[in-house]
């Protein structure tokens, strides 16, 4: 798998594993040693690379441990401290990481719960841990726009200077993302003041103030949906950009009522929860086989995602059409679906495990 690859197969891992992590050791063993490992590429076997429990005396505190210690070319260059899943990441947990940023060669110092991840160095003062982090990693809101930073970070293209160098602007504009998040979530006065300032005449009293409180944060929700909504028709266009019968050469006989391509052709309509929807089974799967061998078929009926676009390798179906109801179709050994209820599309990876096995039996050589 190349890097966005691992990243994604390690975010589904977190998903869908999280609730069953309760403590600080857990997610080191089930979370942030794969981090080290599979996206930074790290041996964390190999002392002369990750350093567990590293330890340097800090002034009057003698044996002080922080959880882990990445060495690049004999230099210490990351340090990590490692929290519970469900502790919330603050300045007020990294007080060891402040301590060894100050007497270590370390330039990168990252706060993490297993699923967050906190990235600090020291533009305000040299040699000094800042309080506020360059870059944020969220793997429940990743944003992938950062991902080419992270990679700076890897141990076969570490390049410290050129991290260090794009920090401040990374800082400042992760800050002021999350600060437009917040806005548009639960606007502050000022914000309603400034929006309604440019669309109301009169005088902006509290009243007037009081009535555009919910519609500055509607108009927020729409406009976000808007953009969301945008992009996915863009992608459905390229991506999607005609649904044609396939070629019955290609096809035959199918699972339980996939055959041939009965269901596939005129008066389909791929929605925008469809290709969310698998877009998720995609990147369950890509933790078992490449991502390019993941297919969505839509049908009448339902969308089916398939491997290797063969409807002999059924992974899964999106029963989407109903009013009412959403299902996921799952299969078994014998090819045999089951359906499952969905109240929200993030209720595919509570069968995460289920289609990495569908894709694990295709993958199996035949006896």
């Amino acid at each position: 798998m190349d890097f966005n690859e691992r990243i994604a197969a390690l975010v589904t891992k977190v998903r869908t594993q999280r609730e069953l992590i309760e403590t600080e050791e857990g997610a080191k063993n089930a979370f942030i040693m794969p981090f080290i490992s599979t996206v930074l590429g790290y041996d964390v076997f190999d002392p002369h690379e990750v350093v567990p429990e590293f330890t340097a005396d800090v002034g009057l505190k003698k044996g002080e441990k922080i959880d882990y210690a990445i060495v690049h070319e004999g230099v210490v260059q990351i340090l990590i401290e490692c929290k519970r899943p469900q502790d919330s990441l603050s300045v007020e947990h990294a007080s060891q990481l402040f301590r060894y940023f100050a007497v270590t060669n370390a330039r990168i110092a990252v706060l993490t719960n297993g699923s967050e991840y906190r990235f600090y160095t020291d533009l305000d003062a040299p040699n000094r841990m800042d309080e506020k982090p360059f870059l944020v990693l969220d793997f429940d809101d990743l944003d992938e726009t950062l991902l080419p930073e992270l990679r700076k970070l890897t141990k076969e293209s570490f390049d410290l200077d050129s991290i260090i160098n794009a920090a401040e602007e990374l800082k400042y504009i992760g800050q002021i993302k999350r600060t437009l998040s917040a806005l548009f979530k639960e606007p502050e006065p000022e914000w309603v003041r400034f929006l309604t300032a440019r669309v109301y005449e009169g005088s902006i009293t509290q009243r007037v103030r009081d009535h555009f409180t919910p519609l500055v944060a509607k108009a927020s929700a729409q406009f976000l949906n808007d953009q969301v909504n945008s992009r996915l028709q863009t992608a459905l266009v390229s991506t999607f950009p005609a649904v044609s019968e396939p070629e019955s050469a290609d096809l035959g006989e199918g699972p339980e009522g996939m055959s041939g391509g009965e269901e596939a052709g005129s008066g389909v309509e791929t929605t925008l929860e469809e290709i969310g929807g698998y877009q998720i089974i995609k990147a369950i799967a890509c933790s078992e086989v490449k991502p390019h061998r993941i297919v969505q078929r839509d049908a009448k009926s339902y969308c089916a995602v398939l491997m290797d676009d063969n409807n002999r390798k059924p992974v899964a179906r999106l029963h989407f059409n109903g009013k009412a109801k959403k299902y996921l179709g799952i299969f078994d050994a014998d090819k045999v679906e089951t359906r499952h209820p969905l109240e929200s599309l993030d209720d595919i990876y509570l069968h995460a495990e289920a289609i990495r096995e569908t894709v694990r039996r295709y993958t199996q050589p035949l006896d």
